[in-house]
């Protein structure tokens, strides 16, 4: 009688760059011959990879172990990423947990699977962070259209409010040979839209005679691949080069994610960030000189400590201002070591989170402009999946589309009239 497979799955909490490390491992499993399962599915192995920024990592955490064990009573949970970097101790004291592995032994958990003893407790592989300096390139599959590569890993930056250093470690990368190695590896598996990933993406090549700048000119040389899009850059980073570049470039898209996090010099001076609003806003321009159609996202900040009623409506002045198409607004939440804990003005919580609304109309009043610019104007969209009976994409400058159409269009990039701004996204005609 043979032995049945063992059954994994995974579950993935934060932001890309972990979906692409999840999904790298998750391959490894289905090499050794695990089946992979959904997470809602009955498991012999759950794998949760956890994030730093989430504000409620712990309870999240917490929740999905359990849910785990309620499917499974005699199942293991391992428990990997950043949150399980900077709190092992804290990770393995939740009831249910089998496994905690650090940054540096994330990527070798299925050798690590023969420790899991459930009679000894759980058991905690972690390593300082300084040791994380290997570069292991990831990249997500099964998104039918599109995947998310990753070709950059850990900051060297010290921003007061952030932890991501802690938990990943300093920049790193690959060279550029062995990136467009793997990039063609993701070419050839039938998407057609490659997402660049990173943590501090424009520090590709930092200590090396390479740059960001000429990653993008070697893959934008890629063939079996129609988009390339950059998914978040420094605005200290992405300099006029970077710009013109992408801009000009058939393959990489108009559209730019770049992370401001305060509009007032003082709160930016206190975050430790490596910019003003005027450099800032400096970006903007350019890019929107160059291509007026071209999007742009934007992470800010609200409630970080010390941050005044005035800084708060400088920042929104400063952003309503701006020819930008969305916001990402994240609300302060204090982080363990680090140095924004030390300054003593903080904002109440309701404040904060006043504060969060308010932006969060900004953004959606900014979002509606910017659609409504190309009421009747025809965009290239590549068709994702369908909900409801309606086929869902995105133009190559990030306007998300709906129309009537055959599943057959999914993966495929099409020519669309776009013709009535629906809010979240816009109505369309082949």
């Amino acid at each position: 009688m043979s032995t049945p497979t063992k059954k994994v799955a995974f579950h993935t909490l934060g932001c890309k760059l972990n979906f692409t490390e999840t999904s790298t491992i998750s391959r490894d499993f289905i090499r050794s011959g695990f089946e992979k399962v959904d997470y809602t599915d009955k498991a012999d192995l759950y794998v949760l990879n956890t994030c730093s920024v989430t504000q409620n990592a712990d309870k999240e955490a917490r929740k999905l172990i359990r849910q785990a064990k309620r499917r499974n009573p005699n199942s293991s949970v391992a428990v990997i990423g950043c949150y399980a970097q900077l709190k092992p101790d804290t990770i393995a004291s939740i009831d249910g947990v089998d496994l905690v592995l650090g940054a540096e032994e994330k990527f070798n958990l299925i050798n690590y699977l023969d420790m899991i003893d459930i009679s000894k407790g759980p058991t905690v592989i972690q390593s300082k962070v300084e040791t994380a300096n290997n570069f292991i390139s990831s990249f997500s599959l099964g998104e039918r259209t599109r995947s998310f590569l990753k070709v950059q890993d850990g900051c060297d930056y010290t921003c007061s409010f952030c932890t991501i250093p802690q938990a990943r470690g300093g920049s790193r990368s690959e060279s550029i040979q062995k990136t467009m190695k793997v990039a063609k590896q993701v070419a050839c598996s039938n998407v057609r839209e490659i997402v660049l990933t990173g943590v501090n993406l424009g520090d590709f090549g930092k200590g090396t005679s390479e740059n960001f700048l000429d990653l993008i000119m070697q893959l934008d040389t890629l063939t079996d691949i129609d988009r390339i899009r950059i998914s978040s850059i420094e605005p200290n980073l992405l300099n006029d080069e970077i710009i013109l570049f992408c801009l000009n470039s058939d393959k990489f898209v108009p559209h730019f994610h770049i992370p401001l996090q305060s509009g007032s010099n003082k709160i930016l001076k206190m975050m430790r960030r490596r910019y003003n609003k005027e450099a800032y806003k400096e970006r903007i321009s350019l890019i929107k000189s160059i291509n007026p159609e071209a999007c742009i996202g934007v992470d800010v900040i609200v409630g970080f400590p010390g941050e005044s009623d005035d800084d708060f409506l400088e920042t929104y002045r400063f952003l309503n201002d701006l020819d930008i198409s969305y916001l990402h607004v994240f609300t302060y939440s204090e982080r363990s070591n680090t140095d924004a804990l030390k300054i003593k003005e903080t904002v109440p919580k309701e404040k904060r989170a006043e504060r969060s609304r308010m932006l969060h109309v900004l953004s959606d009043k900014k979002k509606r402009f910017f659609y409504n610019q190309f009421i009747n104007k025809i965009r290239p969209v590549l068709f994702e999946s369908l909900k409801n009976g309606k086929l869902i994409g995105h133009t190559d400058n990030y306007i998300q589309v709906e129309i009537e159409g055959s599943k057959d269009l999914i993966n495929t990039i099409q020519q669309v009239r776009l013709l009535k701004n629906n809010g979240k996204s816009i109505q369309g005609l082949i």
